[in-house]
């Protein structure tokens, strides 16, 4: 993560990571060019009544434009490629899985069951955003996995009411894992008859799409309540899995007892990853009762 210290050095490097004008990113956020100048040089704030705007378009946190926008900023350290931001730099990386288990019952009033009218556009944004395709997400998917499994299908919103991460998992069919775990199929693939009700069935199948969150506190609160459905479900056999492309998510994986299955390479070459793209699978029982 980087330290910045205020708004117009963070507008510059979004812009760079984008591959923005300054022309482009003013049309994108409907102000003019001059605008966009005097932020990039600190020669002014944004108007409060703008800040949501700019959120919803560039898809960074609210708190991290809310500490910069000030006329004494508060320095925040923030990743354009993993999205998360963060006050110090001693809480930059995740901590250790058993953090998550140790206050696993702990829960947060700012998570709710993703309601599919409110919520899809941003989700939808915000995934198509990083995977670089709009038409990544599946609005009828979403839509059986929130019937299916409300209670792994959340969205968590900060305390100024802004969305600052989700929870989307999927209960799939035996024969939809077994296309995903042999490659025949990836996500782009998945389709709302897929799905099926995990408590009809003798080994249930949870497939976790995506899960984010803007900051650690965010993460926390939602890995909480992640677990906390593992560790009350009544099926005593179950299989969690996911492919990840994103470092941090991998490391929780494999402290959690997760295998890999197979890892692309080549893959990882073309995103300048430090960790191969992995599909992973496993349960969590001996972790949640260690």
């Amino acid at each position: 993560m980087k330290r910045y210290n205020s708004i117009g050095e963070l507008f510059i490097d979004y812009r760079n990571f984008n591959g923005l004008s300054q022309s482009d990113f003013a049309i994108s956020i409907n102000v003019n060019l001059r605008t966009v100048q005097r932020w990039e040089k600190d020669l002014s704030l944004i108007k409060s009544e703008k800040e949501e705007a700019i959120v919803l378009t560039t898809l960074m946190p609210y708190q991290l434009i809310h500490n910069l926008n000030a006329t004494v900023p508060i320095p925040t350290y923030y990743s354009f490629k993993t999205r998360k931001y963060s006050l110090s730099k001693q809480t930059n990386a995740l901590p250790r899985l058993n953090w998550f288990k140790d206050q696993i019952q702990i829960e947060s009033n700012n998570l709710r069951t993703i309601d599919f009218n409110l919520d899809f556009n941003h989700i939808e944004k915000f995934i198509g955003s990083q995977k670089r395709d709009n038409n990544y997400v599946n609005g009828d998917l979403l839509k059986e996995a929130i019937r299916l499994l409300p209670e792994l299908n959340f969205v968590s919103t900060g305390k100024s009411g802004y969305y600052t991460g989700h929870c989307i998992v999927l209960p799939i069919k035996e024969a939809v894992y077994i296309k995903l775990r042999t490659r025949q199929i990836t996500n782009k693939d998945l389709r709302f008859d897929d799905l099926v009700n995990y408590k009809t069935q003798e080994r249930p199948i949870f497939y976790r799409y995506d899960v984010t969150g803007d900051c650690n506190d965010t993460i926390f609160y939602i890995m909480a309540r992640f677990f906390r459905f593992y560790r009350d479900l009544n099926a005593k056999d179950y299989l969690a899995c996911t492919y990840t492309e994103r470092e941090d998510s991998y490391h929780l994986n494999i402290q959690a007892g997760m295998r890999i299955v197979w890892e692309d390479k080549v893959l990882q070459k073309t995103l300048h990853l430090n960790h191969p793209p992995r599909f992973v699978e496993g349960n969590f029982i001996d972790f949640l009762s260690g």
